[in-house]
């Protein structure tokens, strides 16, 4: 074990090296910063890569080197054993962050921690031998539990072995262990010895005025950590609010602070920033104090400025007009190594760096209630490619975008007095609803909008100042929007239930759009490319002789792989197609479980492939993008080679297409997403259930009846089918992916021989 153990360091070292080569390449001129030292910001992995394994595992620890900037640093809070030992572990007790309840039984005890009565299995109560069998898991319990019991207890010396380029010890409770008879001073002191410290940081004044004059201060920094700002930092009896105040004091024993991230951009009840921010970076920066920051969490409620986008979030700090903080304490440390590498600096006017479109779904309906004219205007000034207009028909005809033909999906309409028009409608949707085409348009306009929120259940919701702003649009109105701007690259039309709209209700919604479009001048104009996109193929059929029209075929259920006389039918009526994310890399209990060839399959039959639904919920995502939606849309970029994401949030991908770490080598922290590699760390008991593999696109799938005559049948008056009775409501060059793949895959392969 030893030797593998010694095989897997050097060769890990093989691979740090690789990527550091990679990361100085893909920086280009060094951007000037506004940090104290004009260096760019660091990034700190708390534990490592602990967002995705256990906190402080050599999992966390060398994952963490392997994906971050060449000079991340590795934040161990230490803890000492009964016989002294420095060990890493998040908290003083154990059982929330291993396995110690199962191993050690009924050894839990209690004590008082800075005045707290406190219970349970304190590292202190334990020599180091004892712990050799407790292993790590999981302690945030919304993250997997996979990887739980992979790694054993590290000392501090054991993540020194990994040969970081810098360690950060955090001592969060010396005054807890002077009452057991154990000095972190003595511990720390004499581990300088050997390892070097590159950041020594405590909340406790005592501790850091007692270490400070035996340091040398030019190879270790000290940093006072300040807790929740009416927190009583015991040693002075202040709040911590009251010492942010006194940097003057500070600066005697400490050359940096670490803040929580709401000491400069607080939030108010409603979780929205409360600008403008405030100075304390400024004001520490100028008693000489560098400005780390903590609390940075990819897969936990931002702030709804942020958009659920982490990026954006780091952005805020590391490269504000008016700031840049040192650096930051991050769970995911991929994501601010990104944001620092790739994204700042990058001007909104910054010329696209890959090829793909940014597609948008509803218009911008990620931040606002979708196809309304807020998420429209909002779509375009966040950099979409093409926005989109579902055509919904209205009673007297009006086509018109929006989301669902189902009113009570996007509107507030449940609580208006339409109770009577609510039918179910089996050919249309299972579910009872108000359907589009029961209200006349100058009803619908008078309806207010309402926002999608389909991860209220994680409790989650979306951007609650505007869940019920802005106006819908008709096709017409939404045609010449998308014609005066000149950004905009074309639009994209969506038409479902065309054969019951036209032989149910009389609506004859294909002859409609076209009679649109041909107004608004889009037949002959070739500035706007014009996108029709169906699951029906005979709705396509009705555009294919529009020879300046991209006809876009959306295949509804999750494939495998397509026959070849499927993919000739489609390339009969189609010239790209819409498929899901799981049909690129379907994946197993949220876990990538391997990648299909479909797109290289419809791409080799002339056929573009976009792929939807993008959205920035962490909980939309495969635990194989860390929470980060810029991973994710890089995977399928970079990774499967698409041409198009189809998004709720056009704002994330449209930057991810201007970042500037696109080319001949991508550094380690824009790498694709391996699918398969993280669930072949999990042990055979541990793997979550084999999903079925999704079926093979047949012709059968692809053909349809040809669409009903509009005459063929009269309109029921008043609105369609007889329904169930109401009932009371409830043009760059591709990137290609680079060396960094393969030692990601070797990386993967040499954790499994441990």
């Amino acid at each position: 074990m030893c030797n593998i153990r010694s095989l897997f360091t050097s060769l890990l070292a093989v691979l740090v090296l690789q990527s550091l080569v990679v990361d100085v390449s893909a920086q280009g001129s060094a951007k000037p910063w506004k940090t104290l030292t004009g260096n760019r910001p660091l990034v700190i992995a708390r534990g490592g890569f602990s967002g995705l394994f256990p906190d402080s595992s050599s999992y966390a620890f060398q994952f963490a080197l392997l994906t971050s900037l060449s000079d991340v640093v590795l934040w161990c809070d230490v803890q000492l054993t009964k016989d002294g030992v420095g060990i890493c572990a998040p908290y003083l007790t154990l059982d929330n962050s291993t396995n110690i309840s199962q191993v050690l039984k009924s050894k839990d005890k209690f004590y008082l921690v800075n005045g707290i009565p406190t219970r349970g299995w304190f590292t202190v109560d334990f020599t180091l031998n004892e712990l050799s069998l407790v292993l790590l898991t999981q302690g945030i319990y919304s993250r997997s539990e996979k990887f739980d019991g992979s790694s054993p207890i590290l000392t501090v010396q054991d993540v020194a072995s990994f040969k970081p380029p810098g360690i950060w010890l955090n001592i969060q409770h010396d005054a807890f262990y002077k009452q057991r008879n154990l000095s972190m001073k003595s511990y720390v002191l004499s581990l300088s010895r050997s390892v070097v410290i590159n950041h020594l940081s405590s909340p406790e004044v005592d501790f850091l005025r007692s270490v400070v004059k035996r340091f040398n201060l030019n190879i270790t920094k000290m940093v006072f950590q300040f807790l929740e700002q009416n927190a009583i930092e015991l040693s002075t009896n202040q709040t911590y609010d009251s010492l942010s105040k006194n940097f003057t004091f500070i600066k005697t024993f400490a050359s940096g602070i670490l803040i929580p991230k709401s000491y400069i951009w607080p939030t108010d009840a409603s979780n929205y920033l409360q600008p403008p921010h405030t100075s304390i970076v400024s004001d520490a920066h100028k008693a000489g104090l560098e400005v780390f920051v903590s609390d940075f969490n990819n897969d936990v409620p931002l702030s709804y400025d942020y958009s659920y986008d982490p990026v954006t979030e780091y952005l805020n700090f590391v490269d504000n007009v008016d700031f840049s903080v040192d650096g930051v304490l991050s769970d995911f440390p991929i994501t601010p190594s990104a944001a620092i590498g790739c994204f700042s600096g990058l001007g909104k006017n910054a010329a696209p760096q890959v090829n793909f479109s940014v597609i948008s779904k509803n218009g911008a309906s990620g931040d606002y209630p979708g196809c309304t004219d807020l998420a429209y205007q909002n779509a375009i000034s966040f950099g979409a490619d093409v926005i989109d207009c579902p055509v919904q028909m209205s009673k007297d005809g009006i086509p018109f975008c929006l989301g669902s033909i189902n009113l009570y999906r996007s509107t507030t309409i449940a609580q208006l007095s339409y109770n009577d028009r609510s039918k179910i409608i089996p050919q249309i949707e299972a579910s009872r609803g108000i359907f589009t085409f029961s209200l006349t348009w100058s009803e619908i306009q008078n309806l207010t909008p309402m926002i999608s929120n389909p991860y209220s259940k994680f409790e989650l919701s979306r951007n609650p100042k505007f869940k019920n702003s802005g106006r819908f649009l008709t096709l017409s109105d939404f045609l010449a929007l998308a014609k005066n701007t000149s950004s905009l690259s074309g639009v994209l039309i969506r038409i479902e239930n065309a054969a019951y709209l036209i032989e149910t209700e009389g609506l004859p919604v294909t002859t409609k759009v076209l009679d649109v479009l041909s107004k608004a001048g889009y037949d002959n104009q070739t500035s706007k490319k014009v996108m029709i996109e169906s699951t029906n193929s005979s709705v396509l059929m009705k555009f294919k002789d529009k020879k300046n029209y991209e006809v876009v075929y959306r295949i509804e259920e999750d494939i495998r792989d397509a026959q070849d006389a499927a993919l000739k039918d489609i390339k009969g009526f189609a010239d790209s197609v819409v498929i899901s994310k799981s049909s690129v890399f379907p994946d197993s209990g949220s876990f990538l479980s391997g990648a299909t060839n479909v797109v290289p399959r419809l791409q080799s039959h002339g056929l573009s492939v976009y792929v939807e639904t993008f959205s920035n919920e962490f909980v939309s995502q495969a635990w194989d993008y860390f929470s980060d939606p810029t991973v994710e849309i890089n995977s399928f970029v970079v990774g499967a080679n698409i041409n198009g994401v189809i998004t709720e949030f056009p704002l994330t991908s449209a930057r991810y297409k201007r970042n500037l770490c696109m080319g001949k080598d991508l550094p380690s922290y824009m790498s694709p997403a391996q699918p398969g590699s993280l669930m072949q760390l999990i042990t055979p008991a541990a793997l979550p259930p084999a999903e079925p593999p999704n079926p093979v696109l047949s012709v059968s799938d692809v053909v349809e009846a040809p669409l009903p005559s509009v005459t063929a049948r009269s309109r029921t008056p008043g609105g369609g089918a007889t329904g169930v009775p109401p009932a009371p409501l409830n043009g760059l060059p591709k990137i290609g992916a680079c060396i960094f793949l393969s030692n990601l895959a070797m990386f993967f392969t040499i954790l499994l021989l441990l």
